[in-house]
């Protein structure tokens, strides 16, 4: 593992750059091959920036973003560039015009390098950084007036480098758990549990059901049996720590600030973490 890092190339709902220090405080102090079934922005990924890493991720667009800079970093900062010089008086027409391209580009399953610096472009000029589809999958978000470079080209590069090194899967995320080990640590930054059970909140079309909560946290349990180190965070519900409670886990709750809720007031709340370890 090195010490250098680098950072996220977006901003991804649940990001758990604000948690880091105490995720890092309770890794395990060994640990073979690291998993991430839900990478989302890769916040810990890119903090320990370990060699051989397998991650996931459903949203094909992410994963997509994820394999061009891997694969062809250099277009992707020529198209990104590019992008940028265009936006650079807050021309909100222009921002809904790649809005646009970047949903036919979508609907026609065209996943390639542009589509990847679309997705950065907008997840760096749309508001809070939140990615949203509607009930079609098309992206619905607005201009959040930014006139911000969309990347770090050096950070991109460092990027691109790293994820040479691990293997990028796009499923589901029992699927990349399949040849996890003894030894192996997985870390769950799993989809939001609803704050009350009448709504999800959803960021692709394919949604997190209560019965997908349920999967994984037998997944955890099976990892488990197997050896596996485990850590997942969530918010901090009744439905999470029903889940996960009375079966020797350690469990604790931490304090958060939510960014994407757009009233101010609600935008503290609380995680839980939960360790098999």
């Amino acid at each position: 593992m090195k010490n250098d890092t680098i950072t996220p190339f977006v901003k991804w709902a649940g990001g758990k750059r604000q948690l880091l220090p105490k995720i890092k405080e309770l890794l395990p102090e060994r640990f073979e091959t690291y998993y991430e079934p839900f990478v989302g922005g890769g916040a810990l990924l890119f903090e320990l920036k370990k060699d051989g890493a397998i991650i996931n991720d459903i949203n094909l667009s992410l994963i997509n973003a994820y394999t061009q800079i891997r694969d062809n970093v250099e277009l992707f900062l020529e198209y990104i560039n590019d992008l940028d010089a265009r936006i650079i008086n807050g021309n909100k027409e222009y921002y809904y015009y790649i809005r646009d391209l970047y949903n036919s580009k979508l609907f026609e399953k065209n996943f390639d390098t542009e589509l990847a610096s679309m997705f950065v472009f907008l997840n760096k000029h749309c508001f809070n950084g939140l990615y949203r589809v509607n009930s079609k999958g098309l992206f619905n978000v607005p201009y959040n007036k930014s006139i911000k470079p969309s990347v770090n080209r050096d950070n991109i590069i460092e990027i691109s480098e790293y994820l040479k090194k691990i293997t990028i899967m796009n499923g589901d995320f029992e699927d990349c758990c399949v040849d996890a080990n003894e030894g192996d640590f997985i870390f769950f930054d799993s989809p939001y549990a609803p704050l009350n059970t009448s709504s999800f909140d959803s960021y692709t079309k394919e949604g997190f059901e209560i019965d997908e909560h349920i999967r994984l946290a037998e997944l955890f349990d099976e990892l488990t049996e197997r050896g596996c180190f485990c850590m997942l965070t969530n918010h901090n519900t009744d439905l999470i720590n029903n889940l996960y409670s009375n079966k020797g886990y350690n469990l604790e709750v931490v304090k958060v600030k939510r960014f994407i809720n757009s009233d101010s007031s609600n935008r503290k709340g609380e995680e839980i973490i939960i360790c098999n370890y």
